[in-house]
């Protein structure tokens, strides 16, 4: 499956309304579905556990939510956790992976308005946030679903 899409320079940060948007990852167009604004998250399993980690930046989901507003209609905004599968049973966990560079990961989609819905603080003094690892394991699709 082929999607157009535009890669974002993320060293970059936008100015709108006077406040600053951090950049999304990645545009993909769609002709079946909504366009996509995505935001990717690199994550590892710990090691015997199938721990979902999900945390963001709260900056991120805040810049996510009001790109939405930016590009408006036909637009949605998700995180994409990209997360390495190192073992056999990890690989169990997963219907679908893929290989990159030497290492084999798994892709799965929130939609930010639902992961914002569910956020919890992780840390104040980090600023980062998540999602329950119940409430995830609800609303969390394999990409594929998504685009």
């Amino acid at each position: 499956m082929r999607r157009p899409y535009v890669a974002v320079d993320e060293a970059r940060r936008a100015l709108f309304r006077d406040a600053s948007l951090k950049s999304m990852d990645f545009i993909v167009y769609s002709q079946q579905t909504h366009n996509l604004l995505i935001d990717v998250k690199g994550r590892r399993f710990p090691e015997g556990s199938r721990s979902w980690q999900n945390w963001a930046m709260k900056d991120d989901i805040d810049s996510l939510l009001e790109w939405e507003q930016v590009f408006g209609e036909g637009f949605r905004s998700v995180l994409v956790f990209a997360y390495e599968v190192r073992n056999a049973l990890e690989m169990d966990a997963h219907d679908i992976t893929w290989d990159f560079r030497g290492r084999r990961y798994a892709f799965y989609g929130i939609w930010t308005s639902e992961y914002a819905a569910n956020m919890k603080t992780r840390s104040q003094s980090w600023q980062t946030v998540s999602v329950p690892m119940k409430a995830f394991a609800n609303l969390k699709r394999p990409l594929l679903e998504l685009i």
